[in-house]
């Protein structure tokens, strides 16, 4: 009588697998890393869309030109820090539950497929070339865990965020983040710290879900040209779609990105998402709707292909100690 030994396999794969709270440390130290080195494009970026008055080159000699040129272009860091550090912590831990949980009940049509490394202990396929580290879910799946994971982190961090973008601002002088707190809430209260979450989530979320379908996509290609030619490295093949991932989905909710800007800025003047996408666009034209594209692009790029390159160069050298030839994907 033959022996079913797939819950065993499971079981046993299941504890080489990293834990939740390694891809929550994974994602914390990816975050901060990011965030620290590219906090002057996002500086620039927020001074540019909060005001359509002045050029990027225009703001960036505003900067330059005064004192204290490093300190004023790392102007809001701590928030940043905070903000990208535990929000990428987040996002990749509850990502990384929900794509496993997909993957497992096979929801949203999962392909049931994992990394290149292994071999399907079932079937004894080795499935296609790929440099990832996750779980090779559907076009669909990959669209839904990467939206649902992002806007829900999105609702924790938004009162940090309305602190980073602020600071960021030149139309406010916090002198810490204490300060900026009891600012906010004694002037606003605490609807104050939720500004614009509409516009965020609807950035986010499209964002979010367009990225991880671009950058698993992309993988998937750019792998079949390393199997061919033998050329690229995975880190290469990360890195590489990790920026054109962004910069696609950057390019799709960019919009979104300027009415959340100005909300969050200006929500005296701003009442709702709407209201904000009206005015901007009667007042100052179609093209306010992309201010700070070009420096959005470029620090999203940067940013998205370093925090996930990193991510999953932690978890393949994760895996390595946990046991190599896991079957369940990380």
């Amino acid at each position: 009588m033959p022996i079913d030994t797939s819950q065993w396999v499971m079981s046993e794969e299941r504890s080489k697998r990293p834990s939740s709270t390694f891809h929550f440390v994974a994602g914390l130290g990816t975050g901060i890393l990011s965030a620290s080195i590219l906090q002057p494009a996002d500086l620039l970026k927020t001074r540019v869309q909060q005001s359509r008055s002045t050029s990027l080159i225009q703001t960036f000699r505003d900067i330059t030109g005064g004192p204290n040129t490093v300190h004023q272009l790392w102007r809001g860091t701590l928030p940043s820090v905070i903000r990208t550090g535990f929000g990428s912590a987040l996002y990749f831990s509850t990502l990384n539950a929900l794509r496993q949980h997909v993957f497992r009940s096979n929801l949203l049509l999962s392909t049931r497929n994992v990394s290149s490394r292994t071999t399907d202990p079932t079937t004894s396929v080795r499935p296609g070339p790929s440099s990832s580290s996750l779980p090779q879910l559907s076009n669909l799946a990959n669209l839904t865990t990467g939206a649902i994971a992002r806007a829900s982190v999105g609702l924790i961090m938004m009162p940090i965020t309305i602190l980073k973008v602020r600071y960021e601002s030149s139309l406010y002088t916090y002198s810490s983040l204490r300060s900026a707190t009891t600012a906010i809430f004694r002037q606003e209260g605490l609807k104050g710290f939720f500004s614009g979450f509409g516009a965020t989530a609807v950035r986010d979320a499209p964002y979010a879900g367009l990225y991880v379908l671009f950058y698993e996509q992309s993988k998937k290609r750019l792998s079949q040209v390393k199997e061919v030619t033998g050329v690229a490295s995975s880190v290469s093949i990360n890195f590489g779609s990790g920026v054109l991932a962004a910069a696609l989905a950057t390019a799709v909710t960019n919009p979104f990105d300027a009415v959340k800007t100005r909300l969050q800025l200006m929500p005296g003047k701003y009442a709702n998402m709407v209201q904000a996408s009206r005015r901007m666009v009667k007042e100052e034209g179609s093209r306010s709707l992309f201010d700070g594209l070009a420096l959005r692009a470029a620090r999203k790029a940067l940013s998205s292909a370093l925090a996930w390159t990193v991510y999953e160069e932690l978890l393949r050298r994760a895996e390595g100690q946990w046991g190599e030839g896991s079957d369940v994907a990380v």
